[in-house]
């Protein structure tokens, strides 16, 4: 008897957290990202972080900026590692001038919310953002509080 292992294909690498706290977070994308093959290994070992990371236009291409990818101790001595240098994204070219003219002309963001596997592709989830404001920031908090007391109270009632 042949059972196929199912695999998971939506594995995360990173995610970044802080993103829905300090951004209206709109549309989401998805897109490919170039990588060195010490990157790749590292990213199997679960050794990324998105947290100060942003994604900028330069030159009609989109790059990824401040992702940080640890080097893996398996890694070669003869190769130069720089564990947040700037990444290309791969997007179709209608995908990107829509991007880049919602950043230049309307005021968005590119923030980047999550890093994850695609059968054995690296994908990264990116998203169209506005920045909150703090009182945003603690309406948000004190409505997610609210939320929490009132479950906390139902669940006692039964």
């Amino acid at each position: 008897m042949n059972k196929k292992k199912k695999q998971n294909s939506d594995h995360n690498i990173a995610t970044n957290r802080k993103a829905s706290h300090d951004y209206h977070l709109e549309e989401r994308y998805e897109a490919g990202i170039v990588l060195h093959g010490w990157e790749v290994k590292s990213m199997r070992a679960n050794r990324a972080n998105l947290k100060e990371s942003y994604i900028s236009p330069n030159g009609g291409e989109l790059f990824l900026i401040g992702a940080h990818i640890s080097p893996d101790a398996t890694t070669s001595t003869h190769e130069v590692v720089n564990p947040t240098r700037s990444r290309k994204l791969l997007l179709h070219r209608v995908e990107i001038n829509r991007l880049i003219g919602s950043v230049e002309r309307k005021g968005y963001s590119l923030i980047p919310t999550r890093l994850y596997w695609s059968d054995s592709r690296v994908k990264l989830e990116f998203a169209l953002a506005k920045g909150k404001k703090q009182y945003d920031k603690r309406a948000a908090i004190k409505a997610r509080d609210i939320e929490r007391d009132r479950d906390r109270d139902l669940s006692r009632l039964k």
